[in-house]
């Protein structure tokens, strides 16, 4: 199982930062998390592909978290591929709708499946087996942990956790418990006052007693840039005594 950063960046655009997306691949399995602009080049600078990509799940539905979504549909379409499956939390299909109503002639190009899914029960999506929970965030969304169908384990047990946009909230801690990687949200250093987001020492107190192997620190603003060290400790220093690592686009993690 392997997980790509696509996009570790934010609504402010950097140019070393596409916005959100990951991608998730095991085997012939793949799966994008999230389709934030830049993340369409982005992956086509992958193995994968977005010829290889017929899932998409999205965390939540930000314009930095949707805004290549249809550019994808439309480059699948081109490239002779027939479906593209679009999973996220309640108003994925209003959010489609409404994008195809705007670029009414991508309507009926491809096969397009939504599919809207909640915390209530495990669901599949793009071969990977996946449990939700809610955030804390100005917008409802949905954080998930995978597994691999191959695994004997549940996907609330699973090997890859992914926040999304959250505040920091000791449930985020509970959620993952266990995983061998957490992507989470740490969008601003101490010293932004901010809501809707972490700071890392408000990360890093939240996940004090999480059994995290690896936390990656993502959806960074440009206020964090040349600060990714001082981020890091500080998320050690408030709790967290895992290995902290900040993403980069491109950054392939192997579990």
């Amino acid at each position: 199982m392997e997980l790509t950063v696509l996009g570790s960046g934010s609504a402010m655009s950097v140019p070393d930062r596409a916005q959100a997306g990951y991608l998730l691949a095991d085997g012939d399995r793949s799966l994008l998390v999230d389709c934030g602009s830049g993340v369409l080049q982005r992956l086509a600078g992958t193995d994968v592909g977005y010829e290889g990509v017929s899932t998409v799940l999205l965390t939540h539905h930000h314009l930095d978290h949707v805004a290549a979504l249809l550019p994808l549909l439309k480059a699948r379409w081109l490239a002779g591929e027939e479906h593209l499956e679009v999973v996220g939390p309640a108003g994925t299909k209003s959010l489609v709708d409404g994008l195809l109503d705007v670029h009414d002639y991508l309507d009926g190009r491809i096969d397009l499946a939504v599919r809207e899914v909640s915390t209530a029960r495990p669901f599949a999506a793009g071969g990977f087996d996946v449990a939700a929970r809610e955030t804390r965030h100005s917008m409802d969304g949905l954080a998930y942990r995978f597994s691999p169908p191959s695994s004997d384990d549940p996907p609330a047990d699973g090997p890859v956790a992914l926040s999304g946009d959250t505040e920091a909230f000791a449930g985020m801690g509970r959620f993952a418990d266990g995983a061998d990687l957490l992507v989470h949200d740490c969008s601003f250093p101490d010293d932004v006052d901010v809501s809707n987001h972490p700071t890392p020492t408000s990360l890093g107190e939240s996940l004090a007693g999480a059994e995290v192997g690896t936390l990656l620190l993502s959806h960074l603003y440009p206020h964090t840039g040349g600060r990714e060290r001082e981020l890091e400790e500080s998320v050690r220093e408030a709790g967290f005594d895992g290995e902290v690592r900040t993403a980069a686009d491109g950054l392939r993690l192997s579990l």
